[in-house]
């Protein structure tokens, strides 16, 4: 499969593994954290040639379970280990597929946590016989609201077990998380939030009138073979899509609005470079694994510092070079700023085209510096009793 040299995540996962501890290891995407889990529960399969379902592996979404369940495909090709992928989003007949899959026994079961829990409580699905617990993701799963889900799984597994718990980032829900399920766990953290080297990080600062004419320029003159948009949301994604499509450009909206063949065809044909632009939202920059990839356009600034990280971690995969531009308007600016701080970086902006700069700022957008002027903030709750309108006490 072309690997030659463990990367750091596998440099330490696999000997910690190995030796059977539990373990809670934090690395950006892209490291191949997934090799560092399935080469050492492969080989622990493989020598004790047990017929039943010894490794559960939990995802947050039915992609990344999918490229879970195609690693173990390519790894374990010439070892009989079987494996299957059980997630939500399909038919009937998708669900009985599923299950008659269970019931032969596959040796890993890969799932997302909606999904297993109804083969579970149907009671064709035991996990008695599992020896080790894989939660991939675990970040984005807290994320998705799968905690009481995951604790739930956990109830029928076997006490005596090793949990591998992988994260791309650590925050304190996730060490909470550590500390109810795993055992004096080895902890292992790599280059925790910074973005891989070989990415070349552009910002532009505009305003929304310049952001869809410099978008189709980048695409249409840029060169780049292999491209994501990011937006924040799917109605901005659905609205990319519509002007993208005008302009003549082959592209394909990718949101969780579609049903599981279309969202599979998009991602196969983009992987397999049929399809040269994709635009998706935040769970696409988890839930996608495509090597080549030499463009990552952010719309706009993501909402958190780490899903700036996990948008351009789309590109540069495994040790290559790749773009991140970012648009910024006077809204996103302070947001920007701390994403700079979290990178310890400071992006200079790149001149806009000569062509872009006579563009008029829509008149409903109204730059301001940061929440001060939002009106979504916070009302104050210093203003008095709402009933006599009296100024409340001061504190003793």
């Amino acid at each position: 499969m072309g690997y030659t040299n463990a990367t750091p995540i596998q440099e330490l996962a696999i000997p910690a593994i190995m030796a059977g501890d539990d373990l809670i290891a934090c690395a950006q995407t892209g490291t191949g954290k997934t090799a560092s889990y399935l080469l050492p529960v492969l080989n622990h399969i493989a020598t004790t040639h047990k017929h039943n379902i010894s490794a559960l592996v939990l995802a947050p979404t039915r992609e990344l379970a999918q490229q879970i369940d195609q690693q173990v495909e390519g790894l374990a090709y010439f070892t009989g280990i079987s494996s299957i992928a059980v997630f939500g989003g399909g038919d009937g007949i998708a669900y009985e597929q599923q299950r008659r899959g269970i019931q032969n026994n596959v040796n890993i079961l890969i799932a997302t946590p909606g999904r297993l829990i109804a083969h579970l409580t149907s009671g064709v699905l035991k996990l008695n016989t599992v020896t080790h617990l894989v939660l991939d993701e675990a970040d984005r799963m807290l994320d998705m609201g799968f905690q009481d889900d995951i604790m739930r799984i956990i109830s029928y597994l076997p006490k005596k077990r090793q949990t591998l718990l992988f994260s791309a980032t650590m925050p304190g829900r996730i060490r909470t998380l550590a500390k109810a399920i795993l055992h004096e766990p080895q902890q292992i953290n790599i280059a925790i939030s910074k973005p891989a080297e070989g990415i070349d990080q552009q910002i532009y600062r505009v305003h929304d009138g310049q952001k869809m004419p410099l978008l189709k320029k980048i695409l249409k003159e840029g060169g780049y073979l292999s491209s994501i948009v990011f937006a924040s949301r799917k109605e901005i994604v659905r609205a990319i899509y519509k002007e993208l499509k005008q302009a003549n450009l082959s592209v394909a909206a990718f949101h969780s609005d579609l049903q599981q063949n279309e969202r599979e065809e998009i991602l196969l044909k983009f992987k397999n470079k049929q399809l040269p632009v994709i635009i998706g939202t935040d769970a696409l920059s988890r839930g996608i694994d495509v090597e080549g990839i030499d463009l990552v356009i952010n719309y706009d600034v993501p909402p958190d510092p780490e899903d700036y990280v996990h948008r351009i971690g789309r590109t540069a995969r495994a040790a290559t070079k790749g773009t991140a531009i970012t648009f910024v308007n006077d809204r996103d600016l302070r947001r920007f700023k701390t994403i700079e701080a979290l990178i310890e970086r400071t992006l200079e902006p790149k001149e806009l085209p000569e062509e872009l700069q006579s563009i008029e700022a829509p008149k409903q957008e109204r730059p301001h510096d940061g929440p001060k002027n939002d009106k979504r903030r916070r009302p104050n709750r210093y203003k008095g009793n709402k009933k006599d309108n009296k100024p409340r006490p001061a504190a003793n």
